[in-house]
């Protein structure tokens, strides 16, 4: 119930990231850009899809045509789709910045908006289609009328080696690949950026106390920062999740026969899930002073706009 309560208050604000990121006046590279566009994107459609039309659905609104098998299977797959994308596009961004401060051959080729634009698309098509098995993973609750109303998990999702299989390879695909990809891009971009600035600090003389700006440590420095906040938010808020999943797997615990702990250890790691959509705004307005600088701005347009509309009523 908070993670919907959450989801609900930032809907508008992640809304809000992805018109100020679009415009691309937040002094970011078109390659970057694309990418934090995409971030957003993929968050807002986890909120809609699973938030909204999922668990709202699901608890507010049982009766209505969300419900009924297909559909509210259809938005299962949806939903999957667009967690998966949040997750990958966070993969791709880490690896786009890593290739643009550890590989400056690869760069010039490597870090464009055409390539960025290409590797989206493709990472989206195929989490996409991957996502499709999922439809068939549910059965109807009740018939009404010949109606199929509700999706309820097949019990075969959970003993048959297809199903098992699939589900061990949805979860290495996303999120434990997803988590050893970024930590080692990160281990990687850290040891290249301490040998980059040992040598840079020698050549300026600052091995010797001297003390000299350099603005493509500052203009890294600025990047590294909003790489690691942001993988570093992901690795996070889905610890437990994972965590919750080595626990089934490896104990083989029936995950339909646990306990009160267990069930709520399970529950918080759903809602820090959903959280995950919420937190990427807050990191550009933390790491980015231009964004914060358009953020405002767009908050304080309405009001502006309202104020002087009734100002000239009044005169």
């Amino acid at each position: 119930m908070i993670s919907i309560l959450f989801s609900l208050l930032f809907l508008p604000v992640n809304l809000l990231a992805v018109v100020i990121l679009s415009r691309g006046k937040c002094g970011l590279s078109t390659c970057t850009t694309r990418y934090l566009v995409a971030m957003a994107m993929a968050d807002l459609l986890v909120i809609i899809t699973e938030v909204i039309l999922l668990r709202i659905g699901y608890y507010f609104l049982p009766g209505s045509f969300l419900n009924i098998t297909p559909i509210c299977s259809a938005i299962a797959v949806l939903s999957c789709a667009a967690g998966d994308c949040s997750v990958w596009f966070t993969v791709t961004f880490t690896f786009d910045r890593f290739v643009a401060i550890c590989c400056q051959k690869l760069k010039t080729n490597y870090c464009t908006k055409k390539t960025a634009a290409l590797v989206l698309t493709a990472t989206c098509i195929l989490l996409c289609l991957k996502s499709i098995p999922f439809y068939f993973a549910y059965k109807p609750g009740k018939i009404i009328d010949s109606v199929p109303w509700f999706c309820y998990t097949n019990p075969s999702y959970f003993t048959e080696p297809g199903w098992v299989g699939f589900d061990w390879f949805d979860t290495v695909l996303t999120p434990l690949l997803p988590f050893a990809s970024i930590l080692l891009l990160n281990a990687l971009t850290v040891r290249h950026i301490l040998v980059t600035s040992r040598v840079r600090k020698g050549l300026k003389g600052q091995s010797k106390g001297e003390n000299h700006s350099d603005p493509e440590m500052e203009s890294r420095r600025k990047s590294v920062i909003l790489l690691f906040t942001i993988s570093g938010s992901f690795i996070l808020l889905w610890s437990v999740y994972v965590l919750n999943f080595l626990y089934y797997n490896i104990t083989g615990a029936n995950p339909r026969g646990h306990d009160d702990s267990v069930y709520i250890f399970e529950q918080v790691g759903w809602m820090l899930l959903n959280l995950s959509c919420c937190t990427n705004t807050f990191i550009y307005g933390v790491t980015q002073s231009k964004f914060r600088e358009q953020f405002k701005n767009a908050v304080k347009y309405p009001v502006i706009s309202i104020i002087q509309l009734v100002h000239k009523q009044n005169h």
